[in-house]
This record gives C-alpha cells, sequence and structure tokens, in this order.
C-alpha cells in the first residue's frame, strides 16, 4: 500500500485550538511546579518510546499531548513492513530530543483503539497533538517522507499549539520523572465555566465568563482567544446556512449579508473563503461598509491565530484593497 500524506493546515477546528491553549497553559504550570519542587522536569531517551494499551491511553497519550506532539505507531508482530518501520520510528524519537513522543500500539491486544482511529491496515501512523488525532499516514514509508512530516508535526505542534516537546537527560533514570500536576490557575473557574456553558450551547454565558477574566487580565491569551471563538458562534447560532449563502449570491454588494457567510465559512473550516470573501468585499466598497467589512476580518484572525500563514497571506491581501 503506497503512503498516504494527510495536510495538517486544512481546517480551524475551533474546539481544538481552545483545547490547544488549556494544553498549553497546563503543560506550563506543571513545568513551573515542577522546577518549584526542585526537579528538572527532563526524561531519559528511553522514555521517548512506549507501549501503550487500552488501559493507558488516556493517560499516556491523551494527558501527555498536551505538553508533547504523540506519534502513534500501530503494528503487529506478524506484519513485515510494520518490522521495517517501528526500527526507524524509534531511532527518530531518539534522535529528535524530545519534540515527540512515539506510542506503539499492538493492534492485535489493543482492537478497541485501532478502531477509535479508523485504521484501515498496518503499519499506520497517527499523531495527537493537544488532544486532537491526525493521520499521518498509511503504509510504507521512506526515511526522507517520515522526516519531512515529522518536521510538519513538530512545527505545527510549536507554532500553532505553543508544544515545545520534552526535555531529554541523558543522566536521567528510565521512567524516573513522573508528569508534575498543575496547580488550579486563578482564573480556572471562569473558564471552566465559559467551557461548560460552549458545550451547553449558552453562547452568551460563556461570552460573559471570558469577558469576566478579560476584565481583570485584559491580555489573558486563552480568554481573548476564548471570547472570539464564542462571539463567532453566537453570531452563527440559529442561521439558516442555505438562506445566508443564497442572500450573499444573490446580492454581492450587501455588507451584513457577506459578514454573515463569512462567519459560516470559517466555522465550516473553510478559511480562505472566508477571507476572500470580506476582501473581496473590501475592495467593493467605502465609508461605513468597507470598515464593517474590515472590521469582521480582523475578529476572524484573531479567531484563526495569528501564527497561521493563512493569516499572514491574508493581511497582505488586506493591506492592498485598502491602499
Amino acid at each position: 500500500m503506497q503512503p498516504r500524506n494527510m495536510s495538517m493546515s486544512g481546517v480551524v477546528d475551533l474546539a481544538a485550538v481552545k483545547a490547544a491553549q488549556e494544553a498549553k497553559a497546563k503543560a506550563e504550570q506543571a513545568r513551573a511546579q515542577a522546577a518549584r519542587e526542585g526537579g528538572t522536569g527532563a526524561v531519559s531517551p528511553a522514555d521517548l518510546v512506549i507501549d501503550v494499551d487500552e488501559a493507558g491511553f488516556e493517560r499516556d497519550v491523551l494527558q501527555r499531548s498536551a505538553e508533547v506532539p504523540v506519534v502513534i505507531d500501530f503494528w503487529a508482530e506478524w506484519c513485515q513492513p510494520c518490522k521495517q518501520l517501528s526500527p526507524v520510528l524509534e531511532r527518530l524519537a531518539v534522535e529528535y530530543n524530545g519534540r515527540f513522543l512515539l506510542a506503539k500500539i499492538d493492534v492485535d491486544a489493543n482492537q478497541l483503539l485501532m478502531q477509535q482511529f479508523g485504521v484501515q491496515g498496518i503499519p499506520a501512523v497517527f499523531a495527537v497533538v493537544a488532544g486532537q488525532a491526525l493521520p499521518l499516514f498509511q503504509g510504507a514509508a521512506g526515511e526522507a517522507q517520515i522526516r519531512q512530516t515529522l518536521d510538519q508535526l513538530v512545527q505545527v505542534a510549536e507554532q500553532r499549539f505553543g508544544l515545545t516537546g520534552l526535555a531529554v537527560d541523558p543522566d536521567a533514570e528510565p521512567g524516573g520523572q513522573a508528569p508534575a500536576q498543575p496547580q488550579e490557575g486563578p482564573y480556572d473557574a471562569l473558564l471552566n465555566a465559559a467551557a461548560q456553558a460552549l458545550d451547553a450551547g449558552d453562547m452568551a454565558g460563556a461570552v460573559q465568563a471570558y469577558k469576566n477574566v478579560l476584565a481583570d487580565d485584559p491580555a489573558h491569551p486563552e480568554a481573548k482567544l476564548g471570547l472570539a471563538q464564542a462571539e463567532l458562534l453566537q453570531r452563527v447560532q440559529g442561521l439558516d446556512p442555505q438562506k445566508v449563502r443564497q442572500e450573499a449570491a444573490e446580492r454581492p454588494a450587501d455588507v451584513p449579508a457577506q459578514i454573515a457567510a463569512a462567519d459560516l465559512d470559517l466555522v465550516g473550516g473553510h478559511v480562505e473563503d472566508a477571507f476572500g470573501r470580506l476582501i473581496d468585499t473590501v475592495r467593493r466598497t467605502a465609508g461605513e461598509d468597507r470598515d464593517a467589512a474590515r472590521l469582521r476580518l480582523l475578529e476572524l484572525f484573531e479567531v484563526v491565530g495569528a501564527d497561521d500563514p493563512r493569516v499572514a497571506g491574508a493581511r497582505r491581501a488586506l493591506a492592498r484593497a485598502l491602499f
């Protein structure tokens, strides 16, 4: 079977971005707590490759993915391509020196995990970043291709999720460093209330909870991102997507119609479409209409994140449209 590469830069998953911000904050708290307790937080090179089963999946993969990308190698003893691929992944895990953690899952002993990831054949390689699963490739792959995929993974993990990996100490005892438990942050109760409101569909409640955090700490990154997301979801709540898109298509000069359609585009993961629609609206309009389209575009930039290359490209296009 030929390898099937999967892009990691396609859709904006609002829940994933929020989870990543939470994961980054908790990982930083855990490292700070370890430092206060006199520990280095470093792991042995031997701890960069672990065997994972269904019982330990949440602890060893989901929780660890809050501090480091976890690459999952689905394999089996009878699989000859697996015996070629697995040693390469193990060697690269040590070579990358903590930029990712390799979790090996025997599919014969862990059928449920295989089904949950939708594995159709082995070897199959996935990644989990801040609790979000990403398919990397399936089937045999050359080392150059594997390196390219891993380089992209660690870049995405750092730039979009703030995960810089694990500290590695060659002299550390294998298995000697347990993950530190993060302390309760000053705004955790409000942020948890916002998350619960989002889960319940109470967008107004989530917006207010994030605003309560920002009233005390205007630069709080998680609250700023959460507020932008909650306000976006609040705007599209109750909209008829078919009607909104039809009105936008029939009335290209109707700025509110274009803005509403752009919101739906972004929520649906069509980032370039949302940005392009509003940039075109800015280009065609003037005065208050132009300002309205421009300001909504800037709000959508906040949702996607300044580090996303699509935002950088759209900012340049916006500047050309304005000037």
